[in-house]
């Protein structure tokens, strides 16, 4: 692959992360390498464009040129220029291996240098949403935690020591948690979105929401893997585990654990929970970060389980059990969810992967982005509108993929691919 990382040298020591960072370590193949980013800046120039020419509408006085000193607007936009550096998880996995002090320093020094990059590209495409969503005010808290979060970054004082990096990991604590939120928040201003669009009778598939949409939370996931793991390098070492990676994660136990939560969530919501039946090897392992599978299996038997729940709910037939397959090829592991719950249309299929779309009422809608209810927020079983195409960013993330194949009047496949060979490149935005 070519090499993304053009950096004048430093004294900080953080060229010496910069130009290992995209290199095979011996061992496996980089499992998430970035791709090519030479086109970012670009890309955000034309959606810039696209936004401008979208009728976008935002309020005078919501800019950040309206409320920003100007040095720190000049300071961000200059940053969202820069290209993205990616780092392969093959590399995190040798690399937090054996965290000594000075392996320690130079991950505080490259994400004191490559956070405020990635927090630049999402805040210049933030501001500039077509539809008025820049101007939701969710979307602006969300704005608004991104300005603070790279503000703190870029007044950061340059990383010498472990003293200095102990306190940038405690900074990284802070950004972590302030941008916990960030998905039922941006949710609650892409719902306020479609009720104004379903009002004036104007809801379209709007590609350029879900464009965004897509990218950004596909950011969202990297940032998050990159300062999760710098934060996990310093907690008490875990069997099997370096950082957020699991040298040895059981797809069998994983789905195992999803589908007790999920079943817990069908039990409170309907009073009852189908079964569900698993098939598959529970000795066999792999790396992989198993909160992301733990994410995705969850949303695939939430939904098998809401589907059958409602079919069979007030009958006297037992509900059907839903299976789950997990199989183990040279490429791939696969995981198969297959449900008879009713199945969904062919349009309503292609309408799974839309942000806009969802058939659950929303829990959203009546909260505020600052309300400390947020933080608690249930793991309801639908209504975001945005479990699946998520899940399917999480599989994609690490080169593996999502899809949906459903009969209508019988009922749905899920089949997630996790690519297990680790050859494939980060998909960042």
């Amino acid at each position: 692959g070519a090499r993304c990382c053009a950096h004048r040298p430093s004294r900080d020591g953080a060229t010496e992360v910069y130009n290992n960072l995209s290199m095979p370590l011996g061992g496996l193949v980089p499992f998430a390498r970035m791709a090519a980013v030479a086109h970012a800046a670009t890309r955000a120039a034309g959606f810039v464009a696209r936004a401008s020419s979208a009728a976008s509408t935002v309020v005078k006085g919501s800019r950040l040129i309206d409320i920003m000193d100007k040095t720190v607007v000049d300071d961000v936009f200059g940053h969202a220029l820069k290209k993205q550096t990616g780092v392969s998880l093959k590399y995190m996995l040798d690399f937090g291996a054996n965290p000594i002090e000075r392996q320690l320093i130079l991950s505080a020094q490259f994400l004191h240098k490559e956070l405020p990059v990635r927090l630049a590209h999402r805040v210049a495409e933030l501001e500039n949403l077509p539809y008025g969503l820049s101007a939701k005010s969710s979307i602006l808290k969300v704005r608004d935690w991104y300005v603070e979060s790279f503000k703190e970054l870029r007044t950061f004082p340059t990383i010498k020591d472990l003293g200095d990096e102990i306190k940038f990991t405690e900074l990284l604590r802070s950004i972590y948690r302030r941008h916990a939120n960030v998905v039922p928040v941006m949710a609650q201003g892409v719902a306020e979105l479609r009720r104004e669009l379903v009002k004036h009778n104007s809801l379209t598939e709007l590609p350029e929401i879900h464009q965004f949409m897509d990218g950004f939370y596909l950011s969202r996931i990297g940032i998050r893997i990159l300062i999760g793991q710098h934060i996990a390098l310093h907690e008490p070492p875990k069997s099997n585990h370096i950082g957020l990676i699991c040298t040895k994660c059981s797809p069998v136990q994983v789905a195992q654990d999803a589908i007790n939560d999920a079943r817990s969530i069908c039990l409170r919501e309907y009073g009852a929970s189908p079964e569900v039946t698993v098939y598959g090897d529970p000795k066999f392992a792999f790396p992989y970060v198993p909160s992301h599978l733990h994410h995705m299996v969850f949303e695939l038997v939430k939904n098998s389980l809401r589907a059958v729940a409602e079919r069979y709910d007030g009958g006297d037939t037992e509900p059907p059990d839903v299976q789950v397959v997990v199989a183990t090829g040279r490429e791939d592991v696969t995981i198969k969810i297959s449900d008879m719950g009713g199945g969904i249309s062919r349009a309503g299929v292609k309408r799974m992967w839309n942000y806009l779309y969802t058939t659950a009422r929303s829990p959203l809608p009546d909260l505020d982005p600052d309300d400390e209810s947020y933080v608690a927020l249930p793991a309801v079983l639908a209504g975001y509108g945005c479990g699946l195409p998520l899940s399917r960013l999480y599989a994609r993330y690490f080169g593996g993929d999502l899809q949906i194949i459903s009969m209508e009047g019988y009922g749905t496949d899920a089949y997630l691919h996790l690519n297990r060979l680790g050859n494939s490149q980060e998909p960042l935005p």
